[in-house]
């Protein structure tokens, strides 16, 4: 754990790693508190203490159920309340009476709904008591390490990914998400109609956090002019200490706007502010889950390139032309190679249904694994290539089998020779490469192939990319931010 700075006042160690935690409105419907107490039985390492006065003395899962807080002797740190909003002011009260710092308020029907009276007077009661109130409207958080769940089956093992988002679904869908691009989570935090901590407050946790080095936010809207300050000022102060921020700001259409109004009863905010927002900040934009997740995995992944310019590997003269034209889209740069580079490839490659010229074809010769691999070393030591895009198609090594036998090679496993050398030249080159494995058809085994290849390369830190659209999107906002990095004098890092 980390301690705080600018934020003293607030001690989050205490909503991130409770040692007690209570669960207010447990039943036997699984849409009640007792959602939270399955994702968390047998996860959480210290006493969690049920409530419901209507089920008093019972047990639900071996844990027994207690008809108020105000029984409970020993401090508990952190409480999710889980009963009608209605209800929710009284409870709170006896919360305040209790000595809890947090509470998770999981109710809707707030300001969403218009109703901003009960909204207030949860927030006054807070305020009497010193209460830090998550939501409403919201499934609170997700922590690994101290033992917090908000979803069944999320993985157990933590990583250096921390995001504030305003929709508890696309909390759990992106925990989930994010594995499968080789990324684990430290601290995931569902706030909804944030009637109390902002998305400011965590990030100035984050900042401080030595679990944390990258960010992501899914925003529908900001309370306040001065809430929107405060975001903006920690923003940038995480971007510039090289804690990227990867903000996903719905809203964009009217139906949107509309549905963010119900769902967390906030405006969504012009399009130009937010644009702007990213400009001045340093914020990478996305506009989707798979976008968010993917930059995620880039920045954990590999270095920051040095420029635009990249180095593209291709099999076939079509593939190669539609790589620029979509890479060229997302403001990259396909320079030309020096000659000693080009030289180099003329001595391993065929002269032969080939071209040398970025971007490269390799032609029938891509399929050996060991070519592949001379070319990707011979781009990476090229001083005008920052970074290397190689495009693979997996799913195809099984039909290149006899072909392989002809030339000689028996019995190999083109997806492991692939990975094998691959991953050697990951470890001996020194700028950054991302794999483009596309997807031609759709099959069991097809996708096995894939499925194998992707985690192997995950797993020796090869960011892969399903493709060349989602591939040009992450290159460009990460050439923004390293950009940015630029013009405050913080890159290269001194």
């Amino acid at each position: 754990m980390s301690a705080m700075s600018n934020s003293d006042e607030i001690n989050f160690d205490k909503l991130f790693f409770p040692k007690a935690i209570g669960i207010i409105g447990v039943s036997h419907d699984p849409g009640s508190g007792s959602f939270f107490l399955r994702c968390m039985k047998n996860r959480f390492r210290g006493p969690i203490y049920l409530f419901n006065p209507r089920l008093n003395g019972k047990d639900l899962y071996g844990y027994k159920i207690y008809s108020s807080i105000l029984e409970i002797s020993e401090p508990i740190d952190y409480v999710i309340l889980a009963v009608p909003a209605r209800l929710c002011p009284k409870l709170m009260e006896e919360i305040g009476q209790k000595g809890v710092p947090f509470v998770t308020v999981f109710a809707s029907g707030f300001r969403e709904v218009g109703n901003e009276n009960l909204e207030k007077e949860l927030l006054d009661i807070a305020h009497q008591y010193n209460i830090r109130i998550i939501g409403p409207n919201c499934i609170g958080v997700y922590n690994p390490r101290g033992g917090l769940y908000n979803a069944y089956e999320q993985p157990k093992k933590a990583g250096n990914f921390s995001g504030v988002f305003q929709s508890g679904g696309i909390t759990q869908n992106l925990a989930q998400l994010s594995v499968s691009y080789g990324l684990y989570i430290s601290k995931f935090i569902s706030i909804g109609n944030a009637l109390d901590l902002s998305p400011a407050e965590f990030l100035e946790y984050f900042l401080y956090d030595d679990y944390t080095k990258i960010i992501g936010l899914y925003i529908e809207n900001l309370r306040s002019i001065e809430q929107g300050r405060d975001f903006m000022k920690i923003v940038k102060n995480c971007n510039l200490n090289r804690k990227p921020v990867i903000l996903w700001r719905a809203g964009y259409g009217e139906a949107t706007k509309k549905a963010i109004l119900s769902h967390t009863g906030g405006l969504a905010g012009k399009n130009e502010i937010w644009t702007a927002v990213g400009k001045q900040t340093g914020s990478c934009i996305v506009n989707n889950s798979n976008e968010l997740a993917a930059l995620a995995s880039a920045f954990n992944l590999t270095r920051l390139p040095n420029t635009r310019d990249v180095g593209v590997i291709g099999i076939g003269g079509g593939s190669t032309i539609e790589a620029i034209d979509i890479l060229e889209k997302y403001n990259l740069k396909i320079p030309n190679l020096t000659e000693k580079t080009i030289n180099k490839m003329k001595r391993f490659l065929p002269d032969v249904n080939t071209n040398v010229i970025n971007p490269l074809d390799l032609g029938g010769a891509g399929i050996q694994p060991n070519i592949y691999y001379r070319t990707i070393l011979a781009l990476d030591k090229d001083p005008n290539i920052s970074a290397t895009v190689f495009i693979k198609d997996p799913e195809r090594f099984g039909g290149f089998q006899a072909l392989l036998e002809e030339m000689g090679y028996k019995d190999m496993d083109l997806n492991k020779e692939f990975i094998r050398y691959i991953s050697k030249a990951k470890r001996i080159c020194t700028k950054p490469m991302y794999c483009v494995m596309l997807k031609i058809n759709e099959g069991f085994e097809e996708y096995k192939s894939r499925y194998k290849f992707k985690l192997k390369l995950l797993n020796r830190n090869v960011p892969v990319f399903e493709s060349l659209e989602l591939t040009g999107t992450v290159l460009d906002k990460i050439n923004s931010y390293r950009e940015f990095l630029q013009k405050h004098g913080k890159f290269p890092k001194r």
